[in-house]
């Protein structure tokens, strides 16, 4: 975890059930003597995010519907802490694709950093959720939401002429279509040992978890048209899921000629995790 990252020392269960009871329901004591939540039950991790939100960022009401993928807020927060070494600025212009309906990278870059963040999102349930996250917090107001109207489209469509951004994030889809994510799904499951009701953290609409191609035909698109906004937008920035993709990817945004292209390592746990950010400025 990023060494500047608030969320490295052990969540303090008793504050955060004060500030959100809710979250009570799921507190319980494991073998070690600590409190704790089953990280695989999705109305858990919910009710978790819900209650740091309000401890530490100062929202009044966080919820996502049912199917839509509730994210894990430090590792989150993980990739914008490296985003931030990564641009020495202050007050830094972030654009999000796929915002999703738990709006999360917008609000971290906002409330962590005061950051101005706009969301783009191409689900209109999702971003009618995040339009509600935002009406619903007075400490959100400043942050923009964009309707990406053409599925085929990832940059295009939605950073206007007159926009000027620091850096693009992106958690892209990761699987290449439907039964790929369900077999994904059924080995996290098996691996964690969950019971059938625990496993519904591994939500998600289609938008969200695949994409023809997968994670390496999204990010070459993305690549593709960031040649279109080089002169607009400094870094481009994605996560990748796969270490074993990253050589494809990095190798097709070579082709379109960029001043620099960095892979930055971050790890979680025992997970490990990697972005990829390419800039054609100096």
């Amino acid at each position: 975890m990023h060494p500047k990252n608030p969320f490295i020392k052990e969540y303090d269960f008793d504050r955060l059930t004060s500030i959100h009871p809710t979250l009570n329901d799921f507190v319980f004591v494991n073998d070690y003597g600590s409190k704790t939540i089953k990280f695989g039950d999705r109305d858990a991790v919910k009710a978790l995010n819900t209650a740091l939100l309000k401890s530490h960022y100062g929202l009044t009401y966080w919820d996502i519907p049912e199917n839509n993928l509730c994210p894990p807020i430090p590792g989150r927060l993980d990739y914008l802490l490296y985003i931030s070494d990564l641009i020495p600025k202050t007050n830094i212009r972030l654009l999000d694709i796929g915002t999703g309906a738990n709006l999360i990278y917008p609000i971290l870059g906002c409330r962590h950093f005061n950051w101005e963040c706009t969301g783009t999102e191409v689900d209109l349930t999702s971003l009618n959720n995040a339009q509600i996250l935002i009406e619903k917090n007075r400490v959100l107001k400043e942050i923009d939401l964009r309707h990406q109207r053409f599925k085929n489209n990832i940059l295009e469509h939605v950073v206007l002429p007159d926009d000027v951004f620091d850096v693009v994030v992106c958690n892209p889809p990761f699987f290449r279509n439907k039964s790929e994510a369900l077999r994904s799904n059924k080995r996290k499951v098996q691996n964690l040992r969950l019971l059938e009701k625990d496993s519904q953290n591994f939500g998600g609409l289609s938008n969200e978890l695949w994409y023809k191609g997968g994670e390496t035909a999204f990010i070459k698109k993305m690549a593709m048209e960031s040649v279109q906004f080089k002169d607009q937008i400094h870094w481009f920035t994605s996560l990748v899921s796969q270490n074993e993709n990253v050589k494809d990817i990095k190798r097709a945004i070579n082709k379109t000629l960029p001043t620099s292209v960095k892979v930055i390592n971050m790890q979680l746990g025992n997970k490990k995790s990697r972005f990829i950010a390419w800039t054609f400025q100096g």
